[in-house]
């Protein structure tokens, strides 16, 4: 597996480097195709924030994007924080992928579809300018794989978003699952 491991105002040490590096490693026996992982770390700058130490880990393969965000006191419990997010995630998915393959399962996606996600996300800095509309600042492209609802709402969890895009497999037109105000899923299919 590629990791990258990335420090924004945070010096990176050879030692978190290298704990990093053999955690996200042992992440692979939940899947082994994952094929590469990223890690950024970032102080919280607010006062009021008592876990400033941020790490977020976004790791790729098998068709899938599974990302978690965790803060702390310090670095290496920020690390160990993300990490069990990462396994619990990574599990549901790896049993999510047998429970497709069960032979006495009736519904799915062809054998051989992958879900190919990504959800835009970030945050717009308010610089005082004279333009207070909203604007564009990341853009990604994906190639989606039909998947039923239910799939969709597993890459939702997967990724942590409060929405997902994808084309359902059962009208074969976009739809989109999104995390409700009290907890449940919604879906919003085209016609």
């Amino acid at each position: 597996m590629d990791i990258s491991i990335q420090g924004r105002n945070v010096e990176v040490s050879e030692l978190l480097k290298a704990t990093v590096e053999d955690k996200i490693t042992r992440l692979g026996r939940y899947l082994e195709s994952m094929e590469r992982a990223e890690v950024r770390f970032l102080e919280e700058r607010n006062p009021r924030i008592a876990d400033k130490e941020v790490c977020e880990v976004t790791v790729v393969g098998h068709g899938h994007v599974v990302r978690a965000r965790a803060a702390a006191g310090d670095t290496f419990a920020a690390v160990d924080r993300v990490v069990d997010k990462l396994e619990h995630r990574l599990e549901k998915l790896k049993g999510r992928l047998i429970g497709r393959s069960h032979p006495r399962r009736h519904t799915g996606v062809p054998p051989g579809a992958q879900a190919v996600t990504a959800v835009a996300e970030g945050e717009s800095e308010g610089e005082g300018s004279d333009e207070d509309a909203p604007r564009i600042i990341r853009t990604v492209q994906s190639d989606t794989k039909p998947m039923t609802p239910e799939e969709a709402v597993l890459e939702l969890d997967l990724l942590g978003h409060g929405f997902f895009l994808f084309t359902n497999a059962e009208t074969g037109r976009a739809a989109v699952v999104y995390r409700r105000k009290d907890g449940q899923i919604g879906l919003i299919d085209t016609t």
